[in-house]
């Protein structure tokens, strides 16, 4: 997997040729300049394209442009889709919008790491999750959580993307390039791979090969979110507001839904007017609130009545929601967040209705641990929220799977 990501990185950036060269030497003389703490656009001799295009200094007082991105044409074409991999995007979108309309039965369940930071983790994960995937494949339509993007409330590690080696560097052509690559091997394991989509570019690089994607809960009010997930060919979940504002993933799923023009990039990387047809397959997950769960069947029931106040009765946000058993619900502690999913279990098999899937943080090892680069880390183990173990993981996704069952029989 690092020969190819090493292989395609090199293929991109030797495209240009002498225009390379000289971005590359002008690269060097920023990061000599940091290095030896001064400002690059004040030091004199680095040359800057506002010389080169005879404009002046002034447009861009705190930005540099330290490393120039492939287009997504080059990306797509360097580690393209391809065969059964492509084959599985296309078929379990399909299975994933039946549930969310009520044609399929199975529980939709979003299982994975927090986020990844191991391309070796989260393959070993995969391959495991795809054997039990293939005994519980009548009752749960399962989907891996492969999350490259984390949202910060003030700062923190960004995610692989933004920095695959968590040590600061921020090397986010490696970052695009491996979270690819990792979607690719997920895939090729056999099981769908779920995202959240937090930089309104990114899903350029990667999306073709992300089968459900999420708005996370601080992004679901932003119009920017709103519109990429109005051209996004995947169903999308946005989750209710961190204060707990259902009405704002509800707007969001509305929103959604319509057709918009904005400004994005196309695959060539240029600035483009992106216009959309709307998504259709927008629908609400309940996550809880810095005020505590909304899991409950009071919250079901509160939440599926405002959403049918306002979104078609034939859309899939008025059919059901999706349940998040961590973040709020379970104040990010893995032992509480078994005990919500052993709850929608019981509901479930009950057959409460308005529940059409289930999202659970689950890893190798259960737990979290401070961010670090790879070679000071406990392997399989978050660096971001508290997941719950692989053996306890196994469990619940065959309570989830018998409470299927359950229902069908009654």
């Amino acid at each position: 997997m690092t020969e190819n990501i090493e292989h395609t990185e090199h293929t991109v950036s030797g495209a240009n040729g002498g225009e390379s060269a000289d971005r590359g030497e002008e690269l060097r003389a920023i990061r000599r300049a940091l290095g030896e703490g001064k400002n690059p656009l004040n030091v004199q001799g680095i040359p800057r394209w506002e010389d080169q295009v005879g404009i002046s200094r002034i447009v861009n007082r705190r930005i540099m442009e330290l490393d120039p991105l492939p287009t997504p044409a080059e990306v797509l074409s360097n580690q393209p889709l391809e065969g059964a991999a492509r084959e599985l995007v296309a078929s379990s979108r399909d299975e994933v919008r039946a549930c969310l309309y009520g044609q399929d039965d199975r529980l939709l369940v979003i299982v994975g790491p927090c986020s990844v930071h191991d391309p070796k983790a989260a393959l070993d994960y995969a391959r495991r999750l795809s054997a039990l995937n293939k005994e519980l494949d009548g009752e749960l339509m399962i989907v891996m959580r492969v999350y490259f993007e984390k949202p910060r409330t003030t700062v923190g590690w960004k995610g692989l993307i933004n920095d695959p080696d968590v040590d600061g560097s921020h090397n986010i052509r490696k970052g695009l390039l491996l979270a690819r690559q990792i979607l690719l091997d997920v895939l090729d394991a056999g099981l769908p791979a779920a995202t959240e989509f937090l930089e309104p570019t990114s899903p350029q690089f990667i999306s073709d090969a992300v089968t459900w994607g999420a708005i996370g809960a601080r992004n679901t009010e932003s119009q920017i979110h709103r519109q990429l997930a109005s051209g996004l060919s995947m169903p999308v979940g946005f989750k209710n507001a961190t204060d707990g504002s259902v009405k704002a993933a509800i707007n969001g799923c509305y929103a959604a839904a319509q057709e918009h023009t904005f400004f994005g990039i196309d695959h060539m990387g240029r600035a483009a007017a992106v216009e959309t047809l709307g998504n259709p397959d927008c629908h609400v997950v309940l996550r809880g609130s810095s005020h505590g769960p909304n899991y409950d069947a009071e919250s079901v029931r509160v939440a599926m009545d405002a959403i049918r106040d306002e979104m078609p009765a034939d859309s899939a946000a008025a059919h059901g929601l999706v349940i998040d058993a961590s973040h709020g619900n379970s104040g990010k502690d893995e032992h509480r967040q078994a005990e919500v999913v052993r709850n929608i279990a019981a509901r479930v098999a009950a057959g409460e209705t308005g529940i059409t899937g289930i999202m659970m943080e689950s890893f190798i090892e259960g737990g979290n641990q401070p961010a670090a680069p790879l070679p000071q880390l406990v392997y399989g183990k978050s660096i971001t929220d508290k997941c719950i173990s692989w053996p306890e993981t196994e469990k619940l996704l065959r309570e989830l799977a018998a409470a299927v069952s359950e229902r069908r029989w009654r």
